[in-house]
């Protein structure tokens, strides 16, 4: 498969040549320009380099779905003695999810479900997928129990509230798209279609906006943009108009983006802002990883909907384009990106970093990007992320929810922890689209670089 062999067997080259030492290495006092080829040397890298396979892939993601399906139970149970409900008849007040690891209904926990769709697709197995059919459908048969709760008793708040009753973009986008995405190509046993419905009402007419139509906040100041936002509502638009046939979803959604991008990209270098503040000179000019991440994501969602010859989609590929150069510019030598992207002195950070290798590996295998230019890139970012999944298949080194920020050291310090949801979707995302270019292209190690 990948041409190893002349790298892997350099050492053993050099010996052959140079020697061996009976009970240890040559001193390295000993090596010089005229006993040994220098440029052959392995470096000493802090992660692996030009040594990634299709079975290691496929052992990274196995191990974080076998993690995942243990800590995330699809169950009820009683909130104050954890009496397990398996009568939906019996729901009542008092009747909450099994609690695990993570929640299984967050925007967070949308792009995983998202991500085992597309692992199941590129790699074959269909436990993947089966973990988001059986959790989406177990939050839909519960739904109409809880649903029923909510409109008998004045405050009370279901498990399934932001599902019902959705007040954020936060709430709705990204498992509106999960949701669509899961009934493409399949007859679920649980209809979708009302929450889906729902979801899509509420970013269309009932998310506060600018006067210019953008989709805003007015949290932490009044009329702000969040960059994350792009994510949160316009997949599901895309999504929808795949879903429907109904092109004025994906014509709201590319409305939308131009809408954030005039206001947030910063053409000279290629990245975005992470808020816009309505009236605010200058605006908060923090480059935020995850952020880019999640707008860098949402163009992948947009190309991989519009069609070829849709009169929006060289503009959008063009920006796409150079949002990625002004990203892989900014690549730490580990594989790594720094939570704050042109800031070298911040963290480097996981969950970005395997969202720009999902997307970067996307475009690649879409035809987007040329891989002798990004190939190498994509897989030592992939590189990094596999450095950061533990024996036990939980993903570190990812920042915990982080809102916008007006200082560096909001950023610099938030913390990073294995159960920030936001790392494990874009970490399954970024191992199946590896997986799917090194199955069909080869790379080599040509004078000890990486190359395809």
């Amino acid at each position: 498969m990948m041409n190893l062999k002349k790298f892997s067997l350099m050492p053993f080259v050099l010996l052959a040549i140079y020697g061996c030492q009976p009970s240890s290495q040559k001193d390295k006092a000993d090596i010089n320009d005229s006993n040994t080829p220098l440029h052959l040397m392995k470096p000493e890298y802090p992660v692996m380099y030009g040594e990634t396979t299709l079975d290691s892939i496929r052992a990274d993601i196995d191990r974080v779905y076998a993690y995942l399906d243990r800590v995330t139970p699809m169950a009820l149970e009683q909130k104050a003695d954890h009496t397990p409900v398996t009568d939906l008849a019996k729901i009542d007040t008092n009747t909450v999810f099994k609690k695990g690891d993570f929640r299984l209904i967050s925007y967070e926990w949308g792009v995983t479900y998202g991500a085992m769709l597309r692992a199941s697709e590129v790699i074959g197995d269909p436990r993947y997928a089966a973990y988001t059919t059986d959790r989406l459908e177990f939050i839909g048969r519960v739904l109409p129990h809880f649903q029923k709760l909510e409109s008998r008793q004045q405050g009370y708040r279901s498990p399934v509230h932001s599902v019902v009753q959705p007040h954020a973009l936060d709430d709705a986008g990204s498992m509106c798209a999960a949701m669509i995405k899961a009934q493409q190509g399949r007859t679920p046993h649980t209809d979708m279609k009302p929450s889906i419905t729902n979801y899509i009402d509420y970013i269309l007419t009932k998310e506060f906006r600018l006067k210019d139509g953008t989709l805003a906040r007015n949290r932490p100041q009044a009329n702000t943009l969040w960059l994350d936002d792009l994510y949160m509502s316009l997949p599901a638009l895309a999504q929808m108009t795949r879903f429907t046939g109904d092109s004025r979803y994906l014509d709201e959604a590319m409305k939308q983006f131009w809408l954030f991008a005039d206001k947030m990209f910063i053409p000279e270098k290629g990245l975005y802002l992470h808020g816009w503040v309505e009236g605010m000179e200058p605006h908060p000019a923090f480059h935020w990883a995850r952020a880019n991440g999640w707008a860098l994501l949402t163009k992948v969602e947009l190309l991989n909907v519009l069609p070829e010859g849709h009169p929006a989609r060289g503009r959008l590929l063009a920006q796409f384009k150079k949002h990625v150069a002004g990203i892989v510019a900014l690549q730490h030598g580990t594989g790594f990106w720094h939570q704050l992207l042109d800031r070298n002195d911040s963290y480097l950070e996981t969950s970005a970093t395997a969202i720009y290798a999902y997307c970067i590996a996307r475009g690649i295998n879409a035809g987007w990007l040329d891989i002798k230019a990004y190939g190498p890139t994509v897989l030592q970012a992939w590189n990094a992320v596999h450095s950061k999944i533990n024996s036990q298949g939980q993903v570190e080194g990812t920042c915990v929810g982080t809102g916008m920020g007006f200082d560096p050291a909001f950023y610099y310090y938030r913390p990073v922890n294995k159960f920030a949801a936001h790392g494990y979707g874009p970490v399954i995302l970024a191992g199946a689209e590896i997986y799917e270019l090194l199955k069909n292209n080869t790379y080599v190690i040509n004078d000890s670089s990486l190359q395809f």
